[in-house]
């Protein structure tokens, strides 16, 4: 090919290159992965099955920048070399919030066992930490334990008894806020993990014990753990020697030092995403793949324990202060149209492969449109092809005609939008695009669309919260926050005067906490009231229910008991259809017809994709209208 380079002249390497060829190679080498395909993006760190996304390095690269890249590989790394999903997933415990710590802290010993081997990986890693509790900043001025995350806490406890590393500056007085709570409740639990650092089983089994001794998991969790494990000793046995046969075959790897060169951070080897951001003991288990013959097993709704109470028992302490409003009334005109016109623009990239998948739906539905006329009516639109009559014979009678309804055209779609605080940033912003350009489509195609949001008032508790404490801190007081939940478009609204609404979402303090179940029913309860024959109700979230006043005055599960309760009276008891959409996080867990997406990006294609799905799908029998 033609080429400006003077012969024998070499050519020049792209910036940091080596570098990243020596980071990739090293995170295959560790992770015992030759095939892992791994890429650096500006976006997030992103761990899947068969690729690493790793943040690109800066084109000035220092020591502390290579080492903070190197840490987030070798998290990536040790993921996929030291951790079992299917043992993970089947010893994790009920609770959503102790679900969280647990997933934290198997992270945390994943790290550790680098961490002890290898001096390079642990310094690694520590500079990755650090580095992200830096960038948070969101621990320094913190003043109880209800404001520190238990889950970042124990699991950088963990870490420092197993490793001996003490926490990061930036998040000292996080851990400082919980550990003589943990080493009062659980210190003999803490000790016993050190032992079985490199059995996950029995380092499960001993998560399992610390969390219930602490309050956010119960004893039945512990229990039905060591049934599990007496009827699978054999497999434990194995299991154990596979895993000391790993050590060994890392201790070889130490020899090839690749503590120089050692990549990124986070994530499953069954495909979850992971917020560089975030602490890297969140990251989550995927829980999609696994034994085949758990795949096998059809789907069944959420199992409950015989012991525990479900939706009935729940409760709020006052709806006195509980609001649901139209977007508009949050803010004036002018500030509506400025956040609009900032929406349009943070999405004038991402609209437009939105609105390709839009069309491709748009093209599907109308397809499936066959349309029908009743003729020689005496009132409708009228019949061009009898006005030959009128003209030859003056004393005929015009002749009307009128389009039947169609099961397609009698159709409500709501879409509710988890508007809580992990939503800010890009996934909140993709959110309100993709509402935006199919609630269009939709409409183009007759099918009415109405798109909802749910928060709260106010973070940790607001007047709720005050009332409660002024009545004396009465227990078990159920929920303990104001409900926030917004119309940005109601069904029977065309689009033009709804469109503004959705640039709410981009205003800063609105995105606050989420308690999904009320909102779920709220949104429900709307479909219910509607005269379409066939109602659809798509949620897309990114998170289980979280509100920490309620959470840190009733049972750990409070909130999540509550919405698989709702979930379940839908799907078993309502004409609606119900569809969840879960960004980055695993709703297959609460919903029968789910998908989980590992990008917001990835949010436009699944909504079409499902949305087609359903349309394509035989419409349920037509319930009897109401009459006038």
């Amino acid at each position: 090919m033609p080429t400006n380079r003077k012969p024998g002249e070499k050519a020049k390497e792209i910036p940091n290159d080596a570098f990243k060829r020596s980071v990739a190679g090293a995170l295959r080498a560790l992770a015992r992965t030759p095939e892992l395909e791994v890429v650096f993006t500006a976006d997030k760190p992103v761990l899947t099955p068969d690729k690493a996304r790793l943040s690109e390095p800066p084109r000035k690269l220092d020591a502390r920048a290579a080492s903070i890249v190197r840490g987030q590989a070798d998290a990536m790394a040790l993921r996929l070399a030291c951790h079992d999903a299917a043992i993970h997933r089947r010893l994790s415990p009920q609770s959503e919030q102790a679900r969280l710590v647990y997933d934290a802290v198997e992270q945390a010993r994943c790290e550790a066992i680098g961490s002890r081997r290898m001096t390079g990986v642990a310094n690694n890693l520590s500079a990755m930490l650090e580095d992200r509790y830096v960038r948070g900043g969101k621990y320094e001025d913190i003043r109880t334990r209800e404001e520190a995350p238990i889950e970042d806490a124990l699991a950088l406890l963990v870490r420092e008894r197993l490793t001996g590393l003490a926490p990061p500056a930036p998040a000292r007085r996080l851990v400082d806020l919980w550990r003589p709570f943990i080493d009062e409740k659980a210190g003999g639990d803490l000790a016993r993990l050190d032992g079985v650092i490199e059995n996950q089983r029995a380092f499960a089994r001993a998560m399992n014990d610390l969390l219930a001794h602490i309050g956010l998991a119960e004893a039945s969790d512990s229990d039905s753990e060591d049934s599990d494990d007496r009827d699978n000793e054999a497999e434990t046995e194995q299991e154990g020697e596979n895993q000391e046969n790993q050590g060994e075959a890392q201790d070889d790897s130490e020899s090839m030092k690749l503590e120089e060169t050692e990549a990124d951070d986070e994530e499953s080897r069954e495909g979850e995403t992971q917020d560089a951001e975030s602490p890297s003991s969140d990251m989550p288990d995927d829980t999609e793949t696994g034994d085949a013959d758990e795949a096998a097993q059809p789907w069944r709704p959420p199992e409950h324990r015989a012991e525990e109470r479900r939706g009935p028992d729940y409760k709020a302490f006052t709806t006195r202060f509980d609001e649901i409003v139209d977007a508009s009334d949050l803010c004036d005109p002018e500030e509506l149209d400025r956040l609009r016109a900032y929406l349009d623009k943070q999405l004038a990239s991402l609209s437009g492969v939105v609105a390709r998948l839009a069309n491709r739906l748009q093209r599907r539905l109308m397809a499936q449109q066959s349309r029908s006329w009743d003729f020689d009516l005496e009132e409708g639109v009228l019949d061009p092809a009898r006005l030959s009559r009128v003209i030859i014979d003056p004393t005929s009678a015009l002749s009307f005609m009128h389009e039947r309804d169609t099961d397609f055209r009698d159709t409500v779609v709501t879409l509710l939008l988890d508007n809580s605080g992990s939503m800010r940033g890009r996934p909140i912003t993709v959110a309100a695009t993709c509402a935006d350009i199919l609630a269009r489509t939709l409409e183009r195609c007759g099918v009415r669309v109405e798109i909802l949001g749910f928060t709260t008032r106010a973070w940790k508790g607001g007047q709720s919260r005050e009332s409660w404490l002024q009545a004396g801190k009465p227990a078990s007081p159920g929920r303990l926050n104001d409900l926030r939940h917004i119309i940005y478009k109601s069904a029977d609204a065309p689009w033009r005067r709804a469109r503004k609404n959705l640039g709410l979402m981009m205003r800063e303090g609105l995105l606050k906490e989420n308690i999904d179940g009320e909102a779920l029913n709220w949104a429900h309860q709307r479909l219910l009231g509607r005269t379409e024959s066939r109602r659809i109700l798509m949620v897309i979230s990114d998170g289980a229910p979280v509100d920490d006043s309620t959470l840190s005055v009733n049972t750990g599960n409070y909130l999540e008991r509550h919405l698989r309760w709702v979930i379940e009276d839908i799907e078993t008891r309502s004409p609606v259809e119900l569809i969840a959409i879960g960004i980055g996080h695993d709703v297959t867990r609460y919903y029968r017809r789910a998908v989980t997406i590992v990008d917001a990006e990835e949010l436009g294609g699944a909504m079409t994709d499902k949305l087609a799905e359903l349309f394509e799908e035989t419409a349920p029998a037509r319930a009897p209208r109401a009459v006038a």
